[in-house]
């Protein structure tokens, strides 16, 4: 009987420390950010507000992939309201045709591109595998 009380109160002891132990998906994103890191891509952790017409509200917080841009380039976002729907903040699908193509071949759970003078920011959901990331990355230095 002494035994299985003590046997009782060292799996009521250790029982807390399995919630440190990550879960499949949060291996997954660890992994994806640190193939993102040896792709040469910089990542935090943004909170954003969304746009009130988006049809799946994204996170508040999510993953920003992004990379330094030139001088002197334009200024744009684009969002996705629907898989394989890019809308600007007028929503209106205006991209040129190049960019277009570009957005169009991005993942479903991407949320957000945004260009600015400085850089090139991309807001993912990060549910994707390596052949993702490598999609984002080449979209990410093909157009900064």
């Amino acid at each position: 009987m002494t035994t299985w009380m003590v046997i009782l109160l060292i799996a009521l002891v250790l029982s807390p420390l399995t919630w440190l132990i990550p879960s499949r998906g949060q291996r997954g994103q660890m992994e994806l950010r640190l193939q993102a890191r040896r792709l040469g891509l910089a990542m935090q952790i943004a909170r954003q507000e969304w746009p009130h017409w988006m049809e799946r509200q994204p996170p508040r917080q999510c993953a920003q992939y992004h990379r330094a841009r030139g001088r002197n380039r334009d200024v744009w976002c684009y969002w996705q309201s629907a898989p394989g729907v890019w809308l600007d903040r007028w929503r209106e699908a205006s991209a040129p045709q190049e960019l277009a193509d570009a957005l169009a071949s991005l993942p479903r759970d991407v949320y957000m591109v945004e260009a600015t003078p400085q850089f090139l920011a991309l807001y993912w959901g990060e549910r994707g595998n390596g052949d993702d990331l490598q999609r984002v990355a080449e979209f990410l230095k093909r157009h900064a």
